[in-house]
């Protein structure tokens, strides 16, 4: 399931926070790695899961890779929130009822 290797992929902080900085744009992995402090090499592992994962996409310009995010892995987180987006405001009605209860 790809819901699976998304959240998997997204679970580990550093690639997080990589995916965070490629929502800001394209970058290659020279400029993610800028204030991070981890190797090319294990950077180049992150975005291999990302890419596996698909949240991430390359693109190759010459002699340089960039890297980008994938708009079809963001589709698949919101095809899956979708799925539970109808249970929120009957959790959340609740948890007012609940509150209300307890401050009487």
């Amino acid at each position: 399931m790809i819901e699976s290797e998304i959240f998997k992929a997204l679970a580990d902080p550093t690639r997080r926070a990589v995916f965070e900085k490629l929502a800001d744009g394209s970058m290659n992995a020279t400029t993610l790695r800028e204030g991070m402090a981890i190797s090319q090499p294990a950077m180049s592992q992150h975005l291999a899961v990302l890419r596996t994962a698909g949240l991430v996409r390359e693109q190759r310009q010459g002699r340089f890779v960039n890297y980008e995010v994938d708009p079809a892995g963001i589709a698949h987180i919101g095809k899956w929130l979708t799925k539970y987006r109808s249970y929120w405001p009957t959790r959340v009605d609740a948890l007012k009822d609940l509150l209300k209860e307890l401050d009487q």
